[in-house]
């Protein structure tokens, strides 16, 4: 076999540009989503009760995420602001799920959620709190006086701006306010847009605030 220099082809192959690099540089790193899953399905109970999803809630990595399904009439008021202190304080992603109905603490715990989830036909219910009182009346109305402004202070921070300022005054006097899954939905909508959650009014100028006793003495919303 003969070999023969072409000087023709080599140069040809000499004009040929170099490959081009691409101008990115692309890499991929994986790490495991740990997803926790709680189902509120009952009238909510005493604190101790409810310490795994406490511990879990307070433990919990930044790539982890935890499911609240709520389906719950409420209950007691503290275990309710335990609950969602932890959940401002977790450092995963909370997602609370309404699934059916969450009314008084139980509403509270669904507005807490980094990300809330609205299946069809439910129901929220926000009302004023009940409680019973013991003790002598200089005692009993110093409690009323008391656990009215921590409700209020309470209801101020956790419920703005979902609820507007009117709305938790109306609450405050007494009056139960009711919201099915079409009405939450367009409030969150309209928060999501940073508009006020129940829309403008005319003639009216309205601004959205900022979106978080003992055993026998225990108060319950």
């Amino acid at each position: 076999m003969s070999l023969a220099y072409n000087p023709r082809r080599a140069e040809l192959e000499d004009d040929d540009p170099p490959a081009k690099t691409a101008p990115y540089r692309r890499y991929e790193s994986q790490g495991a989503v740990h997803q926790i899953s709680f189902y509120l399905s009952e009238e909510i109970g005493a604190p101790i009760l409810y310490t795994d999803l406490l511990y879990t809630l307070r433990t919990a990595a930044s790539t982890d995420v935890i499911f609240l399904h709520l389906n719950t009439p409420g209950g007691n008021f503290d275990t309710g602001l335990q609950i969602i202190n932890n959940i401002g304080a977790s450092q995963a992603h909370v997602v609370t799920i309404l699934e059916a109905r969450a009314y008084s603490m139980g509403a509270l715990i669904f507005l807490a959620g980094d990300e809330l989830v609205v299946h069809d036909t439910c129901q929220l219910m926000f009302h004023n709190y009940s409680s019973a009182l013991i003790g002598k009346g200089n005692e009993q109305q110093a409690q009323v006086m008391a656990s009215g402004k921590w409700f209020e202070k309470v209801m101020r921070h956790v419920c703005r701006p979902f609820l507007s300022d009117e709305e938790l005054d109306r609450i405050l006097k007494g009056e139960d306010i009711w919201l099915d899954s079409d009405n939450i939905r367009r409030r969150l909508i309209h928060i999501q847009k940073g508009e006020p959650a129940t829309g403008p009014r005319k003639g009216k100028t309205a601004k959205a605030g900022k979106a978080g006793a003992s055993q026998e003495k225990r108060s319950e919303t």
